[in-house]
C-alpha cells in the first residue's frame, strides 16, 4: 500500500536524550538532535508563536532539566529546537524536557520536536509519508492514543504504526526472540521479546542512564575543585602565538537549567572519552594508584581523571556506589535499584521456563550508554558467575552507531519490508473506528 518506490515511510525514535528521524530503508537516521528544547515565556509576543500549554515547571531532580506539566494554564512561549538553537545562549531561556520517566508530560513540546524533524531537518510534507513511531516497551494506552491523534489530526499522515523499542532492537539484529538491554540517556530498560512481541511481565527499568552517569561525573569533578565552565561563559584570547588566555564573561540573565544543560554536555563528553567499565566490581583500594588520563576542557585547562573513569560506569552494575560520590547523597535509596546483571536475571526468571535458555543466549545491548568500552564483556562475565545452568551470550554490534541507533535501524528495516505494508493503521481506519483502534492494529 505504502511500499514501493513512490513514497518512503518516515521512522521516528523520540528518546529521553535525542530524537532520531529518517527514511525507512536507510542504514542511519538523517536527523539526530536533542529531545530537550529551549523555552522563553513571551508575555505579549505574537509573532510565529502558537498558544501552547504551559504551567509551573516541575523541577526534575534526576537530571536538572525541567519538565513541564502541560495540563494547567495556557500562556505563550517560544520554543527553540535542535542543537544549533540550544547552543546559542538567550536571556531567560529555560531548558525543558517533554519526557519524564519514559512518559511524555508535554505534548506541545513533542509536537514542536516532530515539526522540526519534518519541516527543518528532513524537509518533507508529513501528509505524504506513512510514519513509524518507536515507543517505550511499557507504553500506556493513553500515550499511544494521544500520539496517534496528534499524527492524524495535526500532521494529516496517511498511515501510522507504533512499534516497541525492544522489538525494533531485536529486529535490527535479525532476531525474533531476545532479551534487550537498552541503556539510553534517561533510563535503562530490560525487556524480553518473544516471536516479535514484548513480554510485558518481564519488563524492568531503572532510572540510571547516561544523563545520570554524566551528573555523577560532574559532581565528582566539582568535589575535587574542577569547575566545568559552559562555553558561553568565557572567551579565549590569544596573548602569544599558540598561547591563549581565558576571559570570563558575565550573563546574569542565564537560567540555572541552561547552565546545567551546558555543563552536562561537557561532563557527558568527558564520560564518553575516558570512561570504561571495570573488569571486576569497583574497589576503592584497587583503583587508588590507577594511571591518570588527561582531558582538555573547552576553556583550555587540562584535567587528570583517575579512578572515576572506572567508578562512574560501575554504578550501572552497583547502584549503591552513588552514595560515595559527594553531592549525590540525596539520590533516593540506591538499594531500591538493581544493577544490570540482577535486572537481566530477574527479567528472564519472569518468563516461561521454555524460553529462558534462548533468552540467556541472545542478550542484546542497545542504546548510547551501552556503547561504553568493556560494558559487554563485564555484563557477560557477571552473568556467567550467576548460578544458572544456561549458556550466556551477550551480543552487541561492533559498530557504535548501530548500537546507539539500533531502535531506529530496526524501525527502518521493518517499515521497508513488503510483508509489513498491510500492517499500517491507515487514516481511513482512524476515521472509521476512532483512535482506540490503534490498540488492535499495533499490539
Amino acid at each position: 500500500m505504502y511500499g514501493g518506490d513512490e513514497v518512503s515511510a518516515i521512522v521516528i525514535d523520540l528518546g529521553s536524550h535525542t530524537c532520531k528521524a529518517g527514511y525507512a530503508g536507510e542504514d542511519a537516521p538523517k536527523a539526530v538532535f536533542p529531545s530537550v528544547v529551549g523555552s522563553i515565556d513571551q508575555a505579549g509576543a505574537v509573532e510565529d508563536i502558537k498558544p501552547e500549554r504551559d504551567s509551573e515547571p516541575v523541577p526534575d531532580s534526576k537530571n536538572g532539566i525541567r519538565s513541564f506539566d502541560s495540563e494547567k494554564t495556557k500562556s505563550k512561549r517560544k520554543l527553540y529546537v535542535g542543537s544549533q538553537a540550544l547552543g546559542y545562549r538567550r536571556d531567560h531561556m529555560e531548558v525543558i524536557s517533554p519526557i519524564r520517566d519514559g512518559v511524555v508530560v508535554d505534548w506541545d513540546v513533542v509536537d514542536k520536536i516532530w515539526d522540526h524533524a519534518f519541516r527543518e531537518r528532513l524537509l518533507i510534507d508529513p501528509k505524504e509519508h506513512p510514519m513509524l513511531l518507536a515507543e517505550p516497551s511499557s507504553n500506556v494506552p493513553q500515550q499511544r492514543e494521544r500520539a496517534a491523534e496528534l499524527m492524524f489530526e495535526s500532521y494529516k499522515v496517511p498511515a501510522l504504526f507504533l512499534a516497541k523499542n525492544a522489538v525494533l532492537t531485536s529486529f535490527a539484529s535479525g532476531r525474533a526472540t531476545s532479551l534487550v538491554v537498552d541503556s539510553g540517556g534517561g533510563s535503562t530498560t530490560v525487556a524480553a521479546v518473544h516471536d516479535g512481541f514484548v513480554l510485558q511481565k518481564a519488563v524492568s527499568s531503572s532510572p540510571i542512564g547516561g544523563e545520570f552517569l554524566s551528573e555523577c561525573m560532574m559532581k565528582s569533578l566539582e568535589s575535587k575543585g574542577i569547575v566545568l565552565k559552559p562555553r558561553y561563559s568565557f572567551k579565549r584570547k590569544e596573548i602569544r602565538p599558540g598561547e591563549f588566555q581565558s576571559i570570563d564573561l558575565d550573563f546574569p540573565n542565564t537560567t540555572e537549567s541552561y547552565r546545567l544543560y551546558c555543563q552536562k554536555l561537557i561532563a557527558s563528553d568527558i564520560k564518553e572519552c575516558v570512561c570504561r567499565a571495570p573488569d571486576t566490581a569497583y574497589d576503592e583500594s584497587a583503583y587508588a594508584n590507577i594511571p591518570m588520563t588527561s582531558y582538555e576542557l573547552p576553556d583550555g585547562q587540562t584535567i587528570e581523571i583517575g579512578a572515576d573513569r572506572f567508578k562512574i560506569p560501575d554504578i550501572l552494575f552497583n547502584p549503591s556506589l552513588v552514595q560515595t560520590i559527594p553531592g549525590m547523597e540525596s539520590f533516593n535509596d540506591p538499594a531500591a535499584y538493581r544493577g544490570l546483571p540482577q535486572m537481566v536475571i530477574e527479567s528472564i526468571n519472569k518468563c516461561d521456563v521454555d524460553i529462558r535458555r534462548e533468552l540467556f543466549s541472545s542478550i542484546l545491548l542497545a542504546g548510547g550508554t551501552a556503547s561504553m568500552q568493556q560494558l559487554k564483556e563485564r555484563l557477560e562475565k557477571d552473568l556467567m558467575e550467576a548460578p544458572q545452568a544456561a549458556r550466556v551470550k551477550v551480543l552487541a554490534s561492533g559498530n557504535a552507531t548501530e548500537r546507539r541507533f539500533s531502535v531506529w535501524i530496526g524501525g527502518s528495516i521493518l517499515a521497508s519490508l513488503g510483508s509489513f505494508q498491510q500492517m499500517w493503521f491507515s487514516k481511513a481506519e482512524y476515521e472509521e473506528h476512532g483512535v482506540s483502534y490503534i490498540q488492535r492494529k499495533c499490539p
